[in-house]
């Protein structure tokens, strides 16, 4: 057995989305910590957390095209973790932290295509 299960053409597709995500989210988030584009009100675990998620979405995509048994299971930690900063995010919120609203939107975003991400990595592996 080689540890690999033939993807699905559902499963290629998010794989290229996971991965060019992945690639803007590191590029993005790298050039934000270097001080090369103003965000306003960044709240800084948040961007960390994006950053290195960052490589993990890309990992995850080439793990998802190649049907790597270990995809899933990290697609899944992905939508995990980004609901728990997200969650984070809220609580900073509620204590009156400063924030920019498209970090709202931004981890909406992130948590809706990693929640479909892991949902159909789930179904496509079983």
């Amino acid at each position: 057995m080689t540890g690999t299960q033939p993807p699905t053409r559902t499963l290629r597709t998010l794989a290229i989305v996971a991965i060019g995500f992945g690639l803007l989210t590191v590029i993005s988030g790298t050039t934000t910590l270097l001080g090369g584009i103003d965000m306003g009100a960044v709240v800084s675990f948040v961007l960390w957390f994006n950053t290195v998620a960052g490589i993990a979405y890309v990992l995850a995509g080439i793990g998802l095209w190649q049907g790597r048994p270990w995809a899933p299971p990290l697609a899944v930690a992905i939508f995990l973790a980004t609901l728990l900063v997200f969650a984070g995010f809220g609580l900073h919120v509620l204590r009156g932290g400063a924030f920019e609203m498209r970090t709202v939107l931004a981890m909406t975003f992130r948590t809706a295509v990693w929640g479909g991400i892991a949902l159909a990595a789930r179904r496509g592996s079983g």
